[in-house]
């Protein structure tokens, strides 16, 4: 017989076949009533079959979904073509030619995308400048970070925010306290050391705001601020990145914050030490006023007489190039702050104000290299090696090269010159030299017993025969006692 349905290969015999040796098996008492049921479940469970038998289209998978953002980076609108004459950032393009050329790079294609998501970047928080800081290696994925210049009005409202996030911890605290309605602790004597403040938005080591990203295209997310105690928390560890920003840094010491707190603060230190210009770029516009003796001290401008330094000198002198970046001090900040003076504001007692006057002037303050202090002043050599390394990009074509210095105090830390050019790019894990190994610091050692003395040494237990000596002189100070009242009555009964 023929197939009833082009659709469906299933002929009538077939499908009273199928039919018959269904009511066979189920033997319903109306067979009349529902056998043209029983004949549409036939042909629908066969369609159903022939459903799961076809094949499933491919699920779009994570490269997919990557090469789509990708693709969204090389499309522009109307008015981001009108917007290509005001732009932020500087020529990447040429940047990328030189580092090339310096032998460092992250490869053509992924430095195009990398521009247009930083195009992206300035184009939608409305940056007023915008540069490449470099990439950060992760053990699970790996960071792009985008240093850039605060807008004006952004230094309130991260305070603002800050002041937000202060209240809310109060009232978290308060709301802890009242909850657990237990009794007062005694009074303490002992008041820790206030931790140091932050330095200002705008300055210090939070000169700039930076944004990080894991592959061109996907979101910028913003970091923090970071802290003198993150700062110094870091010199402390070494600790690998992950690539995920929430993740907890397990280490001793133990760090106050997250992995984005720990990259702000490897940034700020990799900054500080390693962003180097040429010699006569930058001149300081600091004044010396008797007035402004104790304001920060880190401003520099742009030097419009300077006309470059030959490529040979730079290449042979590290006295041609110098630090255009504030030195981090050992307190954690670029300009250092007398805690103690800070401190005695807050107390009432004149007193303590004098006492704590008088200490403070007997601290010496914190004082770490001026700016553009030339790069052969640094330390000398960390485990048998020297802190910078200085090349020629080519030694067959001089002429046409460019001058190159290599970190070794941080390696991936990378700058190069060439006439009135130059640039600094990091492209590493984010750790210090650390020599042969890292080894972490020791636990404190431990507290010292409380001194010994008369009045809490515990007295040594007596002796069965010195309890019985000691009963039998209490025996006879009460067999004495009662002679001496009874002799006493007698007297007193004579008299009367």
């Amino acid at each position: 017989m023929f197939c009833w349905n082009f659709k469906i290969s299933l002929s009538k015999y077939d499908h009273l076949t199928q039919l018959l040796i269904k009511v066979i098996d189920e033997r319903p008492n109306n067979v009349m009533d529902i056998i043209e049921d029983m004949s549409h479940e036939i042909k629908q469970s066969f369609c159903l079959d022939n459903e799961r038998a076809l094949p499933k289209l491919p699920e779009t998978t994570v490269a997919d979904e990557l090469a789509e953002k990708h693709r969204l980076l090389f499309c522009q609108t109307e008015e981001q073509e009108e917007e290509l004459v005001d732009t932020p950032l500087p020529n990447l393009n040429e940047i990328s030619f030189y580092m090339e050329q310096a032998g460092v790079g992250l490869g053509r294609i992924e430095m195009q995308r990398i521009i247009l998501a930083l195009k992206q970047l300035a184009q939608s928080e409305q940056l007023p400048r915008c540069r490449l800081w470099g990439k950060i290696l992760g053990r699970e994925r790996n960071y792009i970070i985008a240093e850039a210049t605060y807008r004006e009005g952004e230094e309130e409202e991260e305070e603002q925010k800050s002041d937000e996030i202060t209240e809310e911890e109060e009232t978290k605290a308060e709301l802890e306290d009242n909850e657990d309605e237990m009794p007062p602790l005694p009074p303490v004597a002992y008041s820790p050391q206030p931790a140091v403040p932050k330095e200002d938005i705008g300055t210090g080591a939070n000169k700039f705001v930076y944004y990080v990203c894991i592959e061109p295209g996907l979101p910028w997310k913003k970091l923090p601020t970071v802290s003198p105690a993150q700062i110094n928390a870091a010199r402390q560890i070494c600790k690998y990145f992950t690539g995920r920003l929430e993740s907890l840094i397990i280490s001793y010491p133990p760090f106050p914050g997250n992995e984005a707190n720990y990259l702000r603060a490897q940034i700020a230190r990799i900054s500080a030490g390693t962003h180097v210009s040429p010699k006569g770029f930058y001149q300081s516009n600091e004044e010396e006023d008797e007035e402004e003796a104790d304001l920060p001290q880190g401003s520099n401008e742009v030097n419009p007489d300077f006309e470059g330094i030959p490529v040979s000198e730079m290449a042979t002198s590290l006295s041609s190039w110098v630090h255009h970046a504030q030195h981090i001090l050992p307190q954690g900040r670029c300009t250092w702050l007398n805690m103690d003076v800070k401190q005695s504001a807050h107390l009432d007692e004149e007193g303590e104000n004098e006492e704590l006057e008088e200490e403070s002037e007997e601290l010496e303050r914190e004082l770490g290299p001026p700016l553009l202090t030339p790069v052969s002043q640094d330390a000398g050599k960390i485990f048998n090696t020297p802190p910078w390394t200085l090349r020629l990009s080519s030694s067959l074509t001089p002429d046409h090269a460019v001058a190159v210095l290599h970190s070794n105090v941080w390696p991936g830390a990378h700058a190069y010159a060439c006439g009135k050019k130059f640039e600094n790019m990091y492209i590493g894990w984010g750790l210090k030299y650390s020599g042969e190994g890292y080894s972490p610091p020791l636990p404190l050692p431990p507290q010292d017993e409380y001194p010994s003395g008369l009045d809490i040494t515990e007295a040594v237990d007596p002796t069965v025969e010195e309890e019985v000596e000691y009963r039998a002189a209490l025996e006879e100070q009460e067999d004495s006692l009662e002679d001496i009242e009874n002799s006493d009555e007698e007297e007193d009964e004579n008299d009367d």
